[in-house]
């Protein structure tokens, strides 16, 4: 996995999918913290998320992006969907990803949407098989979008052509 700089990239959108309140019982009593799960993307093949901590909401936001934009990962397309079905799995949370045809939309829920939105992938069908919590969710959607390949590449890894492998 390269890094990818997110200067290179065109304008880069951001969602916040999570915010969740924390806190941490001290001597003196309990210390109030907040946890914003963001995910950013180009719309163009590129994805990222992250978590940010802090004692008010939009500055755990503004760390969350800052985060977020230093994990991208690049997510190979074929036309508007996926190249083929994988499962993401990571920790208790398995999200199955699905190519759909041309028109048929973004069928996912909550934290996948997000993430399949904003990598630019227009048609895909989803079911999560695990933990609906978001981090798992996201994760294990980043974890599937991360594994997938393109005809060519697996063609090259079996020291066949592309037509050879299609058949």
């Amino acid at each position: 996995m390269e890094f990818i700089n997110p200067e290179t990239l065109g304008e880069i959108e951001d969602r916040v999918v999570a915010i969740n309140r924390v806190t941490k019982v001290v001597k003196g009593g309990r210390r109030l913290r907040f946890s914003a799960l963001v995910v950013v993307g180009d719309k163009n093949g590129h994805v990222g998320f992250a978590t940010g901590k802090a004692q008010e909401v939009p500055e755990a936001i503004r760390k969350g992006i800052e985060n977020a934009k230093k994990n991208m990962i690049k997510v190979p397309t074929s036309g508007t969907t996926i190249p083929h079905e994988i499962v993401g799995e990571f920790c208790g949370g398995q999200v199955l990803l699905k190519p759909a045809t041309a028109g048929s939309g973004v069928a996912a829920g909550g934290p996948v949407r997000a993430v399949i939105e904003l990598a630019g992938i227009a048609d895909v069908t989803s079911k999560s098989l695990g933990s609906n919590t978001p981090i798992n969710m996201i994760s294990a959607t980043v974890e599937g979008l991360k594994n997938l390949k393109e005809a060519d590449e697996v063609a090259a890894l079996r020291g066949k052509s592309v037509e050879e492998l299609l058949g």
